[in-house]
């Protein structure tokens, strides 16, 4: 299964501190319309576990999260590398 996400939360609501960790990702199944909100470890897990699969659409197209971790230990999800900014998880609104 695919969800798209559509919002994203940091936590301390520091949604432009491109340091601040993102801490909750809103996803919407664009297949059956259900739509929630998941903690950074669930989505983590859910992609790495449970063959669950996750991407950011723009006009400009469509690109995958893969799960990557910080110098700290922390894993998180990170859209693949295109040309586009504008499908970046950064750049999606708070939810």
């Amino acid at each position: 299964m695919a969800v798209r996400i559509i919002a994203i939360r940091k936590a301390n609501g520091h949604h432009d501190d491109q340091h601040e960790a993102v801490s909750d990702y809103k996803w919407l199944n664009e297949s059956t319309g259900k739509s929630a909100i998941s903690t950074r470890p669930v989505m983590v897990d859910w992609v790495l576990n449970k063959n669950g699969k996750a991407y950011v659409s723009s006009q400009e197209g469509t690109v995958y999260c893969e799960v990557k971790k910080s110098a700290s230990g922390t894993l998180f999800l990170q859209t693949t590398t295109d040309s586009r900014s504008s499908n970046n998880l950064l750049n999606l609104p708070e939810c």
